[in-house]
């Protein structure tokens, strides 16, 4: 390779002949080309300090060797320079007039042959990443023939800062160490010293394996489909090799035989287009389908149809344009990646070829194709630039739509191309009926799937027919088993998702990632495309902040929940393993024996497919569980719903989820416990405990977990031999967590320098009625939801309880024949409780009717044992129980239930006139309303007709929907700004932040710093005039409409409010 190439390219053999009048020239002149030089000597200088490590040259380079083992100081460098400036004159004049020339590699120089003056020059160049940092980039700009003497000021930082540059050169991954590089510096060192070697060391270690984990993100993420088919293969080729079928699990066997001749079959419709024979709908998807591999195709068919049916409600059924629909997103998704990565790799190779020699003509044609792309771009892009300064929004939209060649397929392709991949899954995928006793048969071939047609009953005389696929009973059997096997393609991340840059940009490295799930609602869509993104700062910023929390699976806690479930479950909530028994046909003509058979077989059924439900659900949580073990951080990546609520964008293991996903869950930091903290994870025991614990004050709590402390540390050390304290707590898995944490700081001797790792929580008391209390300045409503101070936290279930109680009794003294109440107020006597009105109470803030609070009601009743005979007097007793209960409500929280009706009004004036609801969150975040009436197209498939749904703009709006809806989102949006202002400040803080809406997560050590967060951003928030903002709102979106006047408020002060131990408890 010429040395023009080398020395551009940074590569420089140590055996070179270096003639040091060059680069001194380059170093003190700030020749043009100084970069080429720079790159050069970088390189060297990396290479030697590689072989000192090594100790293979460190005879060689003394002076490389002193610089990176200590500190090095301005003399050495000055006294390279000087040994320099002290070679004869003569042996460098006319080297040095004639100007820089590039050199070739000399093969047959060595360091024993090298003249004082190159030992001189290459001690220097060992030493010239100093010389450079110490050079403002200014220098290089000035006049070339004016002498520059950057050596004159030297600092001994220079060279780790060079390397660690060299290092993180085009790697934006590695782009935040150097923000947190001061922090991370050892005992005794500082910036302005510079780094020991041992500190270099670690810092390049850390690099390294933050490469390391992003190179492993990208391969989860682009390459998951494609290492799950090339798994098929290679054990179809094993098992073709051997003659005989690999031991494989059940399930893992069924996929497997099904893999190849759905493959073929693909294969088969691939080559059909490619031959131009168009069958009625092969021209339509054809394009689509051979834009992959037909192996990964089978792969995602299989894969996606197999989960779909273990989240499935109809037990062993999927509807066919669910599951249509999401095997067409998964294509489209792989078709991205797959055309992205390919196009990657086709740039490097052009590149590559390009920087070989004699490859003119390639080079050539890159560049004309580079010219003539950017030139397109140059013209769509001063087009755009004009329309928008004439406000032409609609064009722009247009005109990037057409220019893009990543325009996402409709909806109408999903199903067409999803529709024949199900139904070339259906033609050839079979499984094997168990063999007979007698062993001559080796049981019947039979489909695995089948194409049915199910009747719906929406209403009386109004039925609904769609197509499921409906999978045989033995593959049913073994589903839950099968999720060892499968793909899940939005695992937790491994590196810090991306920042949240635009709708589709963040999150997910090359997954589809959206910042809010619009549900196919083009108005909330472009309503936040819209936006000015300075608007909506704090909500994208609070979003990064949630995502950039670290998780960690606790190894512990897995342990015992896989003993658990091996044994079958059925203990501390997990669910049974076994099916119940479908009771046997009865052999009598009695009617009421067949029909008494007939409720316990639908009873059975049922029940059964609530188990494999819960079955399979449990098998993908662990099954993620067990895939992150060894992970020391993960991350979840976090977007919106419609409302401006936080969710993590993996759907399975995270901290929204059940007690077993939270128990599973520990912070990938740790923290000391301090001066509180031990005493908070007490309070956190005494909370998961559950029950009437949780309603005492902090120190009976924390009073609690020290007179069992013997029982909390027998589950600890031994959860399943022991007393099994944690199996009575409500929450079993999160509060053998705790007992787990505290035994651990109390056994390390310091409790308060202890690391602990487990996120305590602090909860909303009833969030939602604090919102309405706070917005209508209640006090009566406020003391009870605890937004002021008390000796013990105030329960509202309870106090809701007390006065339907008062109510009942008063009219269970009536005369039942004058009083329509009466006989219900008696047989509710001694019903009456807490839990009886629990779901009433927490769901008023979201707008339950009536009917909704009557059902609730009547559930509750029916899981008691009977209060009447006759179910008459059972319903009736129901219906009066949930009028008191609203009435009480109403009492209580009087100003609250007059927002929540001005609300409504409103809602209703604006759906009257034919708008969708849509208002501006107290962050700038867009929220609208997307309840209309969608009409659906019919679209035709393969294998069968679907009917679609329009999700147009134009279509009329639900009335009723947007009105009765409104309330419950407007305080959703409302708490969900509380939780954003909240991360924020914590993050700023320095807290470690996690928030599940109305329940905020920290370490132990920092749960009296986050309440007092918490509690400044609640008053902060409210101290807006909200009410009057959102009316404002209306009337300037709607300037025809006349609305209400905002309600009259409450004598609250809500600074009472940061005086309130229990707000937050």
């Amino acid at each position: 390779m010429p040395a023009e190439v080398c020395w551009t390219k940074g590569i420089l053999s140590t055996t070179a002949c270096i003639f040091p009048e060059h680069v001194k020239q380059v170093l003190l002149t700030g020749y043009p080309v100084a970069g080429m030089w720079r790159s050069a000597a970088q390189q060297l200088a990396r290479q030697k300090l590689h072989g000192v490590r090594s100790g293979r040259i460190a005879s060689n380079f003394p002076l490389l060797r002193q610089v990176t083992t200590s500190q090095s100081t301005a003399h050495q460098a000055s006294a390279s320079v000087q040994s320099l400036d002290r070679a004869s004159e003569s042996d460098r004049s006319s080297e040095f007039k004639s100007g820089l020339r590039f050199l070739k590699p000399s093969t047959s120089s060595s360091p024993s042959s090298l003249t004082p003056l190159d030992s001189a020059f290459i001690e220097l160049v060992d030493l010239l990443p100093k010389c450079w940092q110490s050079t403002s980039t200014t220098d290089f700009n000035h006049d070339h023939s004016k002498l520059q003497t950057p050596l004159q000021v030297f600092d001994s930082r220079a060279y780790s800062s060079a390397l660690e540059e060299d290092e993180l050169c085009d790697e934006d991954i590695i782009g935040k160490e150097n923000e947190h590089a001061r922090e991370a510096l050892p005992n005794g060192s500082n910036w302005d010293t510079g780094l020991d070697a041992d500190s270099l060391l670690e810092q390049k270690s850390r690099k390294r394996k933050a490469r390391e984990l992003h190179k492993r993100q990208v391969k989860i993420e682009t390459e998951a489909w494609q290492q799950a088919a090339t798994e098929y293969r290679e054990l179809m080729t094993e098992m073709c090799r051997k003659s005989l079928a690999p031991n494989l699990p059940f399930a893992q066997s069924l996929l497997l035989s099904w893999f190849e001749p759905l493959r073929d079959g693909i294969l088969e419709e691939q080559r059909a287009y490619g031959n131009r024979e168009h069958r009625e709908h092969r021209s339509m998807y054809g394009p689509y389908m051979c834009q992959l591999p037909a192996d990964m195709l089978a792969v995602i068919t299989m894969h996606r149809l197999m989960g779909l049916l273990m989240c499935d409600q109809e037990h062993g059924c999927v509807k066919v344009i669910h599951a249509a629909v999401v095997i067409g997103e998964a294509v489209e998704q792989e078709v991205r990646i797959f055309q992205l990565m390919n196009s990657q790799k086709k740039s490097k190779d052009a590149e590559g070829n390009t920087n070989s020699l004699g490859d003119v003509a390639n080079n050539e044609e890159l560049e004309a194709t580079r010219k003539a792309d950017l030139k397109s771009k140059k013209v769509v892009r001063d087009k755009v630039k004009k329309l928008v300064k004439q406000n032409k929004l609609r064009r722009v939209d247009s005109i990037l739509k057409h220019a893009s060649t990543d325009e996402p397929w409709s909806t109408v392709i999903h199903v067409k191309l999803g529709s024949r991949l199900l139904e070339l899954m259906l033609e050839t995928s079979f499984v094997r009926a168990p063999a007979c006793q007698d062993g001559d048969d080796f049981g019947e071939l039979r489909p695995a799937f089948q194409h049915k047609f199910k009747n719906h009953v929406l209403r009386q005389n109004v039925n609904r027919i769609y197509g499921v696929i409906e999978c045989d009973q033995l593959v049913l059997a073994e589903i839950d088993q099968s999720v060892k096997h499968m793909v899940m393609p939005y695992m937790p991340m491994l590196v810090k998702p991306l920042p949240w840059k635009g709708f589709n940009e963040g999150g997910y490295l090359y997954l589809k990632s959206s910042i809010m799930r619009t549900q196919g609602a083009k108005e909330q869509r472009m309503a936040v495309i819209d936006t000015p993104r300075k608007h909506m700062k704090v909500v994208v910023e609070a979003l990064n902040v949630l995502g950039e929390t670290g998780w960690r699976v606790n190894k512990r806690v897995l342990e015992v929940v896989e003993k658990l479930w091996k044994a079958g479950g059925g203990i501390a909530d997990l669910v049974e393993a076994d099916d119940v028994p479908i009771p046997e046909r009865p052999d009598t003509s009695d009617k009421e024996v067949w029909h008494k058979w007939k409720v316990a077989v639908s009873q059975a059924k049922r029940t059964n497919s609530e188990r494999h439900s819960l079955r399979c659900d449990t098998e993908l949580k662990l099954g993620v569980a067990k895939k992150l073990i060894d992970e020391e951080a993960f991350y979840y990546p976090h977007n919106l719903d419609f409302r401006g609520r936080a969710y993590p964008m993996h759907p399975h293991l995270n901290h929204l989820g059940n007690d077993l996903c939270r128990g599973l869950l520990i912070f990938a930091d740790g923290k000391p416990l301090g001066p509180s903290g031990l005493r908070w994870i007490k309070i956190q025991l005494a909370n998961l405990y559950g029950g009437s614990v949780g309603k005492m004050s902090f120190d009976d709590r924390a009073a609690f977990a020290e007179d069992r402390m013997e029982e909390i540390l027998d589950s600890a050390e031994r959860p399943l031999d022991g007393s099994r304290l944690w199996l009575k707590a409500e929450d079993p898995f999160q509060f053998l967590a705790a007992c787990i944490d505290l035994r651990d700081a109390l056994a390390s001797g310091n409790p308060e320098t202890f690391v602990s790792h487990l996120p305590v929580h602090q909860d909303g008391s009833c969030n939602g009625l604090q919102h309405y209390a706070a917005l209508g300045r209640d006090r009566i409503g406020a003391e009870s939801v605890n937004l002021i101070a008390g000796d013990k936290p105030a329960d509202v279930y309870s106090g809701i309880a007390e006065r339907v109680k008062i109510i009942m009794e008063k009219d269970a003294l009536k005369n039942p024949l004058t009083s329509r109440n009466a006989a219900s107020a008696r047989l509710l006597q001694g019903q009456i409780d807490r839990k009886l009105v629990k779901q009433t109470v927490m769901t008023s803030v979201y707008g339950v009717t009536f009917i909704g609070a009557r059902m609730q009601i009547l559930n509750r009743l029916k899981e008691r044992s009977p209060i009447a005979v006759d179910p008459v007097d059972t319903y009736r007793a129901a219906c009066y129980a949930a009028k008191v209960t609203l009435d009480a409500l109403g009492e209580m929280f009087k100003e609250a239930r007059c927002i929540m009706s001005w609300l409504g009004d409103c809602a209703k004036i604006i759906a009257a006139a034919g708008h969708t609801v849509r208002w501006t969150s107290p962050l700038g975040l867009p929220i609208v309303q997307p309840y209309r009436k969608h009409s659906r197209h019919l679209v035709k498939t393969s294998l069968q007709v679907l009917a679609l749904r329009n999700t147009d703009d134009n279509h009329p709006v639900l009335a009723s929907r947007q009105r009765s809806a409104f309330p419950p989102n407007f305080v959703h949006s409302l708490d969900s700004s509380h939780m954003m202002m909240t991360a924020l400040a914590c993050s700023k803080a320095g807290l470690t932040f996690a928030g599940v809406h109305d329940s905020y997560w920290t370490h132990a050590g920092d749960v009296e710093n986050m309440n007092v967060i918490l509690r400044k951003n609640f008053v902060k928030l409210y101290k807006q005039p909200i009410l009057e903002n959102l009316l404002l709102d209306f009337q300037t979106q709607f300037p025809d409409l006349v609305f209400p006047e905002v309600p009259a408020r409450g004598d609250l002060d809500l600074k009472e409010v940061l005086k309130s131990p229990y707000f937050f408890n």
